[in-house]
Protein backbone atom coordinates (compact mmCIF):
# COMPACT_ATOMS: atom_id res chain seq x y z
CA UNK A 1 0.00 0.00 0.00
CA UNK A 2 1.45 3.28 -1.14
CA UNK A 3 1.29 6.62 0.59
CA UNK A 4 -1.83 8.82 1.41
CA UNK A 5 -2.13 11.28 -1.31
CA UNK A 6 -1.47 14.86 0.34
CA UNK A 7 -4.76 15.93 0.43
CA UNK A 8 -6.04 13.20 2.56
CA UNK A 9 -2.68 13.07 4.73
CA UNK A 10 -3.35 17.13 5.66
CA UNK A 11 -6.78 16.64 6.78
CA UNK A 12 -6.23 13.18 8.82
CA UNK A 13 -3.04 15.15 10.58
CA UNK A 14 -6.08 17.98 10.85
CA UNK A 15 -8.50 16.14 12.97
CA UNK A 16 -5.56 14.85 15.02
CA UNK A 17 -4.76 18.12 16.07
CA UNK A 18 -7.88 19.81 16.35
CA UNK A 19 -8.54 17.01 18.68
CA UNK A 20 -5.39 16.89 20.98
CA UNK A 21 -6.08 21.02 20.98
CA UNK A 22 -9.41 20.51 22.15
CA UNK A 23 -8.87 17.73 25.11
CA UNK A 24 -5.70 20.41 26.40
CA UNK A 25 -8.76 22.84 27.61
CA UNK A 26 -9.41 21.96 31.12
CA UNK A 27 -13.43 20.86 31.84
CA UNK A 28 -14.21 24.63 32.24
CA UNK A 29 -12.55 26.34 29.93
CA UNK A 30 -14.03 24.00 27.40
CA UNK A 31 -17.63 24.75 29.16
CA UNK A 32 -16.99 28.52 28.30
CA UNK A 33 -16.15 27.87 24.89
CA UNK A 34 -18.83 26.31 23.69
CA UNK A 35 -21.17 28.77 25.16
CA UNK A 36 -19.44 31.39 23.29
CA UNK A 37 -19.84 29.33 20.62
CA UNK A 38 -23.57 29.55 21.10
CA UNK A 39 -23.97 33.22 22.06
CA UNK A 40 -21.67 33.80 18.32
CA UNK A 41 -24.35 31.67 16.43
CA UNK A 42 -26.92 32.89 17.59
CA UNK A 43 -25.74 36.44 16.97
CA UNK A 44 -25.01 35.73 13.24
CA UNK A 45 -28.66 34.06 13.39
CA UNK A 46 -30.60 36.31 14.56
CA UNK A 47 -30.55 36.43 18.39
CA UNK A 48 -32.28 33.63 20.27
CA UNK A 49 -34.80 32.21 18.94
CA UNK A 50 -38.56 32.27 20.44
CA UNK A 51 -39.77 29.34 22.05
CA UNK A 52 -41.74 27.17 20.09
CA UNK A 53 -45.33 26.24 20.54
CA UNK A 54 -45.69 23.89 23.29
CA UNK A 55 -45.78 20.10 23.28
CA UNK A 56 -49.15 20.08 25.46
CA UNK A 57 -51.96 21.80 23.44
CA UNK A 58 -55.74 21.34 23.07
CA UNK A 59 -55.50 22.54 19.03
CA UNK A 60 -52.59 21.99 16.35
CA UNK A 61 -49.64 24.21 17.10
CA UNK A 62 -48.46 26.43 14.43
CA UNK A 63 -45.19 26.65 14.26
CA UNK A 64 -43.27 29.82 12.65
CA UNK A 65 -39.13 29.07 11.76
CA UNK A 66 -36.74 31.40 12.33
CA UNK A 67 -33.40 32.13 11.01
CA UNK A 68 -31.89 30.35 13.84
CA UNK A 69 -33.52 26.90 12.98
CA UNK A 70 -31.22 25.99 10.22
CA UNK A 71 -28.63 25.67 13.06
CA UNK A 72 -30.63 24.74 15.78
CA UNK A 73 -29.16 21.09 16.02
CA UNK A 74 -25.59 22.29 16.51
CA UNK A 75 -27.14 25.01 18.83
CA UNK A 76 -28.56 22.39 21.14
CA UNK A 77 -25.04 20.29 20.95
CA UNK A 78 -23.38 23.68 21.82
CA UNK A 79 -25.24 24.22 24.88
CA UNK A 80 -25.04 20.21 25.80
CA UNK A 81 -21.62 20.69 25.46
CA UNK A 82 -21.47 23.98 27.97
CA UNK A 83 -23.63 22.21 30.22
CA UNK A 84 -22.03 19.02 30.30
CA UNK A 85 -18.29 19.85 30.63
CA UNK A 86 -18.77 20.78 34.61
CA UNK A 87 -19.58 24.63 34.71
CA UNK A 88 -22.41 24.64 36.97
CA UNK A 89 -23.50 28.47 36.39
CA UNK A 90 -26.37 28.55 34.30
CA UNK A 91 -27.14 25.30 34.23
CA UNK A 92 -30.70 25.35 34.71
CA UNK A 93 -30.55 28.22 31.91
CA UNK A 94 -28.59 26.18 29.40
CA UNK A 95 -30.45 23.49 29.51
CA UNK A 96 -33.78 25.18 28.96
CA UNK A 97 -32.01 26.30 25.55
CA UNK A 98 -30.82 22.99 24.73
CA UNK A 99 -34.55 21.72 24.58
CA UNK A 100 -35.83 24.84 22.95
CA UNK A 101 -33.43 24.08 20.31
CA UNK A 102 -33.65 20.37 20.29
CA UNK A 103 -37.54 21.20 19.74
CA UNK A 104 -36.65 23.40 16.87
CA UNK A 105 -34.43 21.42 15.32
CA UNK A 106 -37.00 18.44 15.39
CA UNK A 107 -39.64 20.98 13.52
CA UNK A 108 -36.96 22.07 11.29
CA UNK A 109 -35.92 18.56 9.98
CA UNK A 110 -39.50 17.70 9.65
CA UNK A 111 -39.95 20.76 7.36
CA UNK A 112 -37.48 19.94 5.54
CA UNK A 113 -38.80 16.00 4.81
CA UNK A 114 -35.86 14.67 6.86
CA UNK A 115 -38.64 12.41 8.71
CA UNK A 116 -35.67 10.10 10.14
CA UNK A 117 -33.66 12.54 11.72
CA UNK A 118 -36.54 14.61 13.20
CA UNK A 119 -37.39 11.18 14.69
CA UNK A 120 -34.13 11.16 16.77
CA UNK A 121 -34.71 14.75 17.39
CA UNK A 122 -37.84 14.21 19.23
CA UNK A 123 -36.48 11.20 21.09
CA UNK A 124 -33.57 13.29 22.72
CA UNK A 125 -36.28 16.28 23.96
CA UNK A 126 -38.17 12.93 25.28
CA UNK A 127 -35.25 12.36 27.78
CA UNK A 128 -35.20 16.12 28.85
CA UNK A 129 -38.83 16.85 29.57
CA UNK A 130 -42.10 15.75 31.89
CA UNK A 131 -44.21 12.76 31.80
CA UNK A 132 -46.58 14.29 30.12
CA UNK A 133 -44.31 15.95 27.56
CA UNK A 134 -42.34 13.04 26.83
CA UNK A 135 -45.34 10.93 26.04
CA UNK A 136 -46.06 13.68 23.43
CA UNK A 137 -42.63 13.80 22.42
CA UNK A 138 -42.29 10.36 21.70
CA UNK A 139 -45.78 10.45 19.71
CA UNK A 140 -43.95 12.82 17.33
CA UNK A 141 -41.17 10.62 17.23
CA UNK A 142 -43.25 7.76 16.28
CA UNK A 143 -44.92 9.52 13.51
CA UNK A 144 -41.87 10.51 11.98
CA UNK A 145 -40.25 7.40 12.35
CA UNK A 146 -43.26 5.92 10.46
CA UNK A 147 -42.91 8.28 7.27
CA UNK A 148 -38.90 7.04 6.97
CA UNK A 149 -40.60 3.69 6.75
CA UNK A 150 -39.17 2.68 9.92
CA UNK A 151 -42.79 0.74 11.15
CA UNK A 152 -41.13 -1.13 13.96
CA UNK A 153 -39.69 1.50 16.07
CA UNK A 154 -42.61 3.75 15.26
CA UNK A 155 -44.93 1.00 17.02
CA UNK A 156 -42.42 0.63 19.77
CA UNK A 157 -42.80 4.01 20.63
CA UNK A 158 -45.92 4.65 19.94
CA UNK A 159 -46.82 1.88 22.33
CA UNK A 160 -44.51 4.18 25.20
CA UNK A 161 -45.99 7.07 24.42
CA UNK A 162 -49.55 5.62 24.60
CA UNK A 163 -48.71 3.75 28.49
CA UNK A 164 -47.31 7.44 29.42
CA UNK A 165 -50.61 9.34 28.28
CA UNK A 166 -52.31 6.09 30.17
CA UNK A 167 -50.36 6.70 33.38
CA UNK A 168 -50.88 10.49 33.41
CA UNK A 169 -55.01 10.11 32.95
CA UNK A 170 -54.52 12.32 29.43
CA UNK A 171 -57.35 10.60 27.47
CA UNK A 172 -57.05 13.29 24.41
CA UNK A 173 -53.59 12.82 24.17
CA UNK A 174 -53.98 8.87 24.65
CA UNK A 175 -56.71 9.31 22.12
CA UNK A 176 -54.51 10.60 19.22
CA UNK A 177 -51.78 8.24 20.14
CA UNK A 178 -54.04 5.29 19.70
CA UNK A 179 -55.72 6.33 16.77
CA UNK A 180 -52.24 6.90 15.07
CA UNK A 181 -51.35 3.78 16.17
CA UNK A 182 -54.23 2.37 14.78
CA UNK A 183 -53.17 3.19 11.13
CA UNK A 184 -50.05 1.92 11.59
CA UNK A 185 -51.81 -1.24 12.09
CA UNK A 186 -53.72 -1.02 8.98
CA UNK A 187 -50.39 -0.53 6.90
CA UNK A 188 -48.95 -3.15 8.67
CA UNK A 189 -51.85 -5.85 7.91
CA UNK A 190 -53.35 -5.83 10.98
CA UNK A 191 -57.29 -4.91 10.27
CA UNK A 192 -58.83 -6.30 13.10
CA UNK A 193 -56.65 -4.53 15.31
CA UNK A 194 -56.76 -1.13 13.51
CA UNK A 195 -60.30 -1.36 13.52
CA UNK A 196 -60.68 -2.03 17.36
CA UNK A 197 -58.01 0.81 18.05
CA UNK A 198 -59.91 3.60 15.67
CA UNK A 199 -63.25 2.48 17.67
CA UNK A 200 -61.65 3.04 20.87
CA UNK A 201 -59.95 6.09 20.21
CA UNK A 202 -63.33 7.34 18.19
CA UNK A 203 -64.97 6.70 21.89
CA UNK A 204 -62.70 8.35 23.51
CA UNK A 205 -62.63 11.44 21.25
CA UNK A 206 -66.54 11.79 22.01
CA UNK A 207 -66.28 11.28 25.34
CA UNK A 208 -63.99 14.35 25.85
CA UNK A 209 -65.91 16.31 23.53
CA UNK A 210 -63.20 16.78 20.83
CA UNK A 211 -65.07 17.26 17.92
CA UNK A 212 -61.80 18.09 15.76
CA UNK A 213 -60.22 14.18 16.41
CA UNK A 214 -63.79 12.34 16.35
CA UNK A 215 -63.19 13.99 12.69
CA UNK A 216 -59.91 12.82 12.68
CA UNK A 217 -61.09 9.26 13.13
CA UNK A 218 -63.67 8.91 11.14
CA UNK A 219 -61.63 9.65 8.22
CA UNK A 220 -59.37 6.90 9.37
CA UNK A 221 -62.06 4.40 9.43
CA UNK A 222 -63.53 5.23 6.21
CA UNK A 223 -60.18 4.39 4.94
CA UNK A 224 -60.09 1.27 6.62
CA UNK A 225 -64.01 0.54 5.41
CA UNK A 226 -63.16 1.22 1.74
CA UNK A 227 -59.83 -1.33 1.95
CA UNK A 228 -61.54 -4.09 3.35
CA UNK A 229 -65.18 -3.37 1.08
CA UNK A 230 -67.39 -2.11 3.50
CA UNK A 231 -67.90 0.99 0.46
CA UNK A 232 -71.14 2.73 2.01
CA UNK A 233 -69.74 2.70 5.24
CA UNK A 234 -66.80 4.32 3.96
CA UNK A 235 -68.60 7.00 1.75
CA UNK A 236 -70.87 7.75 5.00
CA UNK A 237 -67.31 8.31 7.37
CA UNK A 238 -65.77 10.26 4.73
CA UNK A 239 -69.24 12.83 3.89
CA UNK A 240 -69.34 12.99 7.63
CA UNK A 241 -65.35 14.09 8.19
CA UNK A 242 -65.62 16.13 5.50
CA UNK A 243 -68.98 18.21 6.71
CA UNK A 244 -67.20 18.40 9.86
CA UNK A 245 -64.03 20.21 8.90
CA UNK A 246 -65.55 22.27 6.31
CA UNK A 247 -67.47 23.49 9.36
CA UNK A 248 -64.82 23.76 11.40
CA UNK A 249 -62.73 25.78 8.91
CA UNK A 250 -60.24 23.09 8.67
CA UNK A 251 -58.41 23.28 5.80
CA UNK A 252 -55.62 20.83 6.17
CA UNK A 253 -57.81 17.69 6.71
CA UNK A 254 -60.75 18.72 4.11
CA UNK A 255 -57.81 18.32 1.53
CA UNK A 256 -57.25 15.06 2.87
CA UNK A 257 -60.58 13.40 3.13
CA UNK A 258 -61.47 15.04 -0.32
CA UNK A 259 -58.23 13.17 -1.55
CA UNK A 260 -59.89 9.64 0.15
CA UNK A 261 -63.45 10.29 -1.55
CA UNK A 262 -61.62 10.73 -4.70
CA UNK A 263 -60.02 7.59 -4.50
CA UNK A 264 -63.25 6.14 -3.14
CA UNK A 265 -64.99 6.71 -6.50
CA UNK A 266 -62.35 5.54 -8.91
CA UNK A 267 -62.50 2.48 -7.10
CA UNK A 268 -66.37 2.07 -7.21
CA UNK A 269 -66.26 3.21 -10.93
CA UNK A 270 -67.75 7.00 -11.02
CA UNK A 271 -64.75 8.38 -12.63
CA UNK A 272 -65.86 12.20 -13.74
CA UNK A 273 -66.99 12.85 -10.27
CA UNK A 274 -63.47 11.33 -8.55
CA UNK A 275 -61.33 13.29 -11.51
CA UNK A 276 -63.13 16.39 -10.49
CA UNK A 277 -62.89 15.58 -6.33
CA UNK A 278 -59.30 14.95 -7.31
CA UNK A 279 -58.57 18.05 -8.73
CA UNK A 280 -60.22 20.00 -5.82
CA UNK A 281 -57.92 17.94 -3.24
CA UNK A 282 -54.90 18.89 -5.74
CA UNK A 283 -55.63 22.93 -5.15
CA UNK A 284 -56.24 22.75 -1.67
CA UNK A 285 -52.79 20.20 -1.43
CA UNK A 286 -51.00 23.50 -3.83
CA UNK A 287 -52.77 26.10 -1.71
CA UNK A 288 -51.20 24.46 1.47
CA UNK A 289 -48.27 23.68 0.49
CA UNK A 290 -48.57 19.95 1.29
CA UNK A 291 -45.79 18.44 -0.97
CA UNK A 292 -46.47 15.07 0.64
CA UNK A 293 -50.50 14.89 0.30
CA UNK A 294 -49.74 16.67 -3.41
CA UNK A 295 -47.65 13.87 -4.35
CA UNK A 296 -49.69 10.80 -3.22
CA UNK A 297 -53.04 12.58 -5.00
CA UNK A 298 -51.17 12.61 -7.83
CA UNK A 299 -50.28 9.13 -7.97
CA UNK A 300 -53.75 8.25 -7.08
CA UNK A 301 -54.85 10.52 -9.80
CA UNK A 302 -52.55 8.94 -12.41
CA UNK A 303 -54.38 5.23 -11.48
CA UNK A 304 -57.57 6.90 -12.67
CA UNK A 305 -56.00 8.32 -15.64
CA UNK A 306 -54.58 5.27 -16.49
CA UNK A 307 -57.89 3.40 -16.24
CA UNK A 308 -59.67 5.39 -18.25
CA UNK A 309 -56.99 5.17 -21.29
CA UNK A 310 -54.95 8.43 -21.01
CA UNK A 311 -51.65 6.71 -20.86
CA UNK A 312 -49.44 9.66 -21.42
CA UNK A 313 -50.89 11.90 -19.07
CA UNK A 314 -50.86 8.81 -16.71
CA UNK A 315 -47.50 8.65 -17.01
CA UNK A 316 -46.58 12.13 -16.76
CA UNK A 317 -48.63 12.58 -13.56
CA UNK A 318 -46.82 8.95 -12.41
CA UNK A 319 -43.35 10.98 -12.86
CA UNK A 320 -44.62 14.05 -11.08
CA UNK A 321 -45.79 11.97 -8.01
CA UNK A 322 -42.27 10.67 -7.66
CA UNK A 323 -40.14 13.36 -7.84
CA UNK A 324 -42.31 14.95 -5.06
CA UNK A 325 -42.37 11.90 -3.26
CA UNK A 326 -38.56 11.67 -3.42
CA UNK A 327 -38.30 15.38 -2.46
CA UNK A 328 -39.67 15.03 0.67
CA UNK A 329 -38.05 11.16 1.60
CA UNK A 330 -41.25 9.60 1.75
CA UNK A 331 -40.51 6.03 1.46
CA UNK A 332 -43.79 4.47 1.73
CA UNK A 333 -45.33 6.57 -0.65
CA UNK A 334 -42.56 6.26 -3.28
CA UNK A 335 -43.25 2.16 -3.13
CA UNK A 336 -46.95 2.73 -4.15
CA UNK A 337 -46.13 4.92 -6.59
CA UNK A 338 -43.57 2.81 -8.29
CA UNK A 339 -45.66 -0.23 -7.98
CA UNK A 340 -48.19 1.28 -9.97
CA UNK A 341 -46.18 2.99 -12.68
CA UNK A 342 -44.53 -0.68 -13.06
CA UNK A 343 -48.56 -1.72 -14.22
CA UNK A 344 -48.80 0.96 -16.78
CA UNK A 345 -45.38 -0.30 -18.42
CA UNK A 346 -46.52 -3.50 -18.20
CA UNK A 347 -49.79 -2.33 -20.27
CA UNK A 348 -47.76 -0.72 -22.37
CA UNK A 349 -45.25 -3.17 -23.48
CA UNK A 350 -42.18 -2.15 -21.38
CA UNK A 351 -41.80 -5.46 -20.10
CA UNK A 352 -38.12 -5.46 -19.24
CA UNK A 353 -38.68 -1.92 -17.23
CA UNK A 354 -41.75 -2.84 -15.77
CA UNK A 355 -40.05 -6.00 -13.62
CA UNK A 356 -37.44 -3.92 -12.42
CA UNK A 357 -39.54 -1.56 -11.11
CA UNK A 358 -41.85 -3.99 -9.96
CA UNK A 359 -38.88 -5.28 -7.73
CA UNK A 360 -37.87 -1.71 -6.39
CA UNK A 361 -41.30 -1.31 -5.13
CA UNK A 362 -41.71 -4.69 -3.45
CA UNK A 363 -38.02 -4.17 -1.76
CA UNK A 364 -39.81 -0.87 -0.70
CA UNK A 365 -43.08 -2.22 0.64
CA UNK A 366 -40.74 -5.13 2.47
CA UNK A 367 -38.85 -2.57 3.87
CA UNK A 368 -41.36 -0.31 5.59
CA UNK A 369 -43.61 -3.29 6.16
CA UNK A 370 -46.15 -1.97 3.54
CA UNK A 371 -48.15 -5.30 3.21
CA UNK A 372 -51.31 -3.92 1.76
CA UNK A 373 -49.49 -3.02 -1.41
CA UNK A 374 -46.59 -5.76 -1.31
CA UNK A 375 -49.77 -7.83 -2.09
CA UNK A 376 -51.09 -5.13 -4.99
CA UNK A 377 -48.04 -5.66 -6.53
CA UNK A 378 -47.17 -9.38 -6.13
CA UNK A 379 -50.44 -9.54 -7.99
CA UNK A 380 -49.70 -7.05 -10.36
CA UNK A 381 -46.38 -9.05 -10.95
CA UNK A 382 -48.21 -12.43 -11.30
CA UNK A 383 -50.24 -10.87 -14.25
CA UNK A 384 -47.15 -9.52 -16.19
CA UNK A 385 -45.98 -13.21 -15.84
CA UNK A 386 -48.68 -14.59 -17.16
CA UNK A 387 -48.74 -12.17 -20.28
CA UNK A 388 -45.17 -13.32 -21.02
CA UNK A 389 -46.04 -17.28 -20.99
CA UNK A 390 -44.10 -17.79 -17.63
CA UNK A 391 -47.11 -20.08 -15.88
CA UNK A 392 -45.74 -21.70 -13.10
CA UNK A 393 -44.05 -18.17 -11.66
CA UNK A 394 -47.32 -16.81 -12.27
CA UNK A 395 -49.28 -19.22 -10.13
CA UNK A 396 -47.33 -19.18 -7.68
CA UNK A 397 -47.17 -15.21 -7.19
CA UNK A 398 -51.07 -14.95 -7.21
CA UNK A 399 -51.38 -17.29 -4.51
CA UNK A 400 -48.84 -15.16 -3.13
CA UNK A 401 -50.73 -12.37 -3.44
CA UNK A 402 -54.40 -13.51 -2.79
CA UNK A 403 -52.60 -15.06 0.93
CA UNK A 404 -51.44 -11.55 1.55
CA UNK A 405 -55.42 -9.94 0.63
CA UNK A 406 -56.88 -12.07 2.50
CA UNK A 407 -54.63 -11.59 5.86
CA UNK A 408 -55.57 -8.28 5.84
CA UNK A 409 -58.76 -8.28 4.23
CA UNK A 410 -57.84 -6.07 1.13
CA UNK A 411 -61.03 -7.01 -0.61
CA UNK A 412 -60.82 -4.50 -3.50
CA UNK A 413 -57.28 -6.42 -4.94
CA UNK A 414 -58.44 -10.06 -4.03
CA UNK A 415 -61.46 -9.77 -6.65
CA UNK A 416 -59.31 -8.48 -9.33
CA UNK A 417 -56.67 -10.93 -8.39
CA UNK A 418 -59.33 -13.68 -8.29
CA UNK A 419 -60.34 -12.51 -11.79
CA UNK A 420 -57.36 -12.23 -13.13
CA UNK A 421 -55.83 -15.64 -11.24
CA UNK A 422 -59.00 -17.34 -13.18
CA UNK A 423 -58.07 -16.28 -16.85
CA UNK A 424 -55.00 -17.79 -16.04
CA UNK A 425 -55.95 -21.32 -14.95
CA UNK A 426 -58.28 -21.40 -17.87
CA UNK A 427 -55.60 -20.43 -20.61
CA UNK A 428 -53.18 -23.60 -18.39
CA UNK A 429 -55.94 -26.16 -19.02
CA UNK A 430 -57.53 -25.49 -15.43
CA UNK A 431 -60.92 -24.25 -16.93
CA UNK A 432 -62.29 -25.57 -13.17
CA UNK A 433 -60.48 -24.05 -11.12
CA UNK A 434 -60.41 -20.77 -13.33
CA UNK A 435 -64.30 -20.74 -13.19
CA UNK A 436 -64.45 -20.84 -9.59
CA UNK A 437 -61.54 -18.12 -8.87
CA UNK A 438 -63.24 -16.07 -11.54
CA UNK A 439 -66.49 -16.21 -10.28
CA UNK A 440 -65.52 -15.73 -6.08
CA UNK A 441 -63.74 -12.50 -7.90
CA UNK A 442 -66.40 -10.97 -9.89
CA UNK A 443 -68.35 -11.58 -6.84
CA UNK A 444 -66.05 -9.28 -4.62
CA UNK A 445 -66.38 -6.47 -6.90
CA UNK A 446 -69.55 -7.02 -8.02
CA UNK A 447 -70.48 -6.30 -4.15
CA UNK A 448 -68.26 -3.52 -4.10
CA UNK A 449 -69.68 -1.85 -7.16
CA UNK A 450 -66.65 -1.59 -9.23
CA UNK A 451 -67.91 -1.96 -12.74
CA UNK A 452 -65.23 -0.68 -14.53
CA UNK A 453 -62.94 -3.56 -13.49
CA UNK A 454 -65.97 -5.92 -14.43
CA UNK A 455 -66.45 -5.12 -17.46
CA UNK A 456 -62.71 -4.72 -18.46
CA UNK A 457 -62.02 -8.47 -16.67
CA UNK A 458 -65.24 -9.80 -18.14
CA UNK A 459 -64.09 -8.92 -21.81
CA UNK A 460 -60.45 -11.20 -21.20
CA UNK A 461 -63.06 -13.92 -19.72
CA UNK A 462 -64.78 -14.33 -22.55
CA UNK A 463 -61.90 -13.65 -25.03
CA UNK A 464 -60.22 -16.41 -23.02
CA UNK A 465 -63.57 -18.57 -22.78
CA UNK A 466 -63.45 -18.49 -26.63
CA UNK A 467 -59.78 -19.97 -27.33
CA UNK A 468 -60.56 -22.48 -25.39
CA UNK A 469 -64.08 -23.04 -27.01
CA UNK A 470 -66.28 -23.00 -23.91
CA UNK A 471 -69.08 -20.62 -23.50
CA UNK A 472 -68.41 -17.94 -21.19
CA UNK A 473 -68.96 -18.68 -17.57
CA UNK A 474 -72.39 -17.67 -16.28
CA UNK A 475 -73.23 -15.46 -13.31
CA UNK A 476 -71.41 -13.06 -14.09
CA UNK A 477 -71.95 -9.30 -13.37
CA UNK A 478 -72.37 -6.93 -16.44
Amino acid sequence: MGPLPAELAYLFRHALLRDAAYQLQLPGDRARLHGLALALIEELAGGRAPEPPPLVTDDPPVFFPHPADAFAEDLAEQARLALGAGSGHGGESLLAVRKLYLHRAAEHAASRYRSDRSAGLWQQLAELVSAREKGEALRRAAAAADLAGRSKPSEAMYLQALSLFRESGDRAAEGVALGDLAVLYRRTGRVDLAERSHMEALAIFRQCDKHRLVGVELGNLANLYNETGRVELAERNNLQALASYRKAGNRRFEAIVTGNLANLYTDTGRGELAEKTFAEALALHRELRNRRSEGDTLGNLAILLEETGRMEEAERCYGEALAILREVGDRRGLGIVLGNFANLFAQTGRIEKAEAIFGEALAIHREVGNRRFEGVALGNLANLYSDTGRRDLAGRTYEEALAIHREIGHARFEGLHLCAYGVHLLENAQAGRGRESWLRGAGILNRLGDTIAIAELSKKMRCACAKAGIPPWEALPT
